[in-house]
C-alpha cells in the first residue's frame, strides 16, 4: 500500500557454501555477488538482511537477522555478509517465513530476495510456503536465485514453486557473473505506474 516497501535479502550461509566454483568457494562469490547488488540498490527501497546456517551445525533454529529492514547502510551490510561464515543446515522455509514476519507482510507490501545453493532441509515445504505467505499477505513476493543447484533438481523445484506461488522471480545461478545478475535484476525496483500524459507522440 504505501510506497515500495521492504525487502529482505536472506542468504544461505549452510555448510555446502564452502563448496567451490571455479577454485572459489560459494560463500565468497555471494560476497561479490552482493557487492555488486547493493552498488545498483535503489535508495529508496529499504532492504534487511537474514541469513541461515551460519552459527551451528545441524541446527535448523539457527536464522538470524543481521541487518533489520531500514535505509540501505552498504558498507555495514557489506561487512555483515563478508562475516558470514557458512556451517550448518538449510531451514528456507522458516527462514522465508521469519523473513516475511519481520517485514510485516501482512500488512504493506514486502520482498524477499533469497540465495540458496540446496532444497530445504528441515522438514518443511518451500512450496507450501510460498502460497501460505501469498494468501496471508498483503503484497508478498519472494525472489529465489538457485545458486549451483542444476545438479539437484529437488531443489530446484522446490526453490522454483517457491517463487512462482508468490508471484516472484526465479533464476538460476552456476557461476560469480549469472549470480551478480541474477541479485541485480531482482534488486531492480520495478517500474512505476504508468501515468497516463498526452504529449503529442501518440
Amino acid at each position: 500500500p504505501q510506497g515500495p516497501g521492504q525487502s529482505m535479502l536472506v542468504l544461505d550461509a549452510s555448510g555446502s557454501m564452502w563448496g567451490q566454483i571455479g577454485g572459489k568457494p560459494k560463500i565468497e562469490i555471494a560476497r561479490e555477488a552482493v557487492a555488486s547488488m547493493l552498488g545498483t540498490w535503489p535508495a529508496s527501497q529499504q532492504l534487511g538482511l537474514m541469513a541461515y546456517g551460519h552459527r551451528s551445525k545441524g541446527n535448523c533454529a539457527d536464522i538470524e537477522m543481521l541487518k533489520a529492514p531500514g535505509a540501505l547502510d552498504k558498507a555495514s551490510f557489506q561487512q555483515a555478509v563478508n562475516a558470514l561464515q557458512p556451517k550448518g543446515m538449510t531451514p528456507i522455509s522458516a527462514s522465508v517465513r521469519m523473513a516475511a514476519e519481520q517485514l510485516k507482510f501482512s500488512e504493506r507490501k514486502a520482498t524477499v530476495i533469497l540465495v540458496s545453493d540446496g532444497e530445504e532441509t528441515c522438514h518443511a515445504d518451500p512450496c507450501a510456503l510460498g502460497k501460505e505467505l501469498e494468501k496471508l499477505g498483503v503484497d508478498f513476493t519472494a525472489h529465489v536465485v538457485g545458486f549451483d543447484i542444476e545438479k539437484n533438481p529437488q531443489a530446484k523445484a522446490q526453490l522454483q514453486c517457491l517463487a512462482s506461488s508468490t508471484g516472484g522471480r526465479y533464476l538460476d545461478a552456476k557461476n560469480m557473473g549469472e549470480l551478480a545478475d541474477a541479485l541485480q535484476s531482482v534488486a531492480k525496483a520495478p517500474p512505476a505506474p504508468k501515468v497516463n500524459v498526452t504529449d503529442g507522440s501518440d
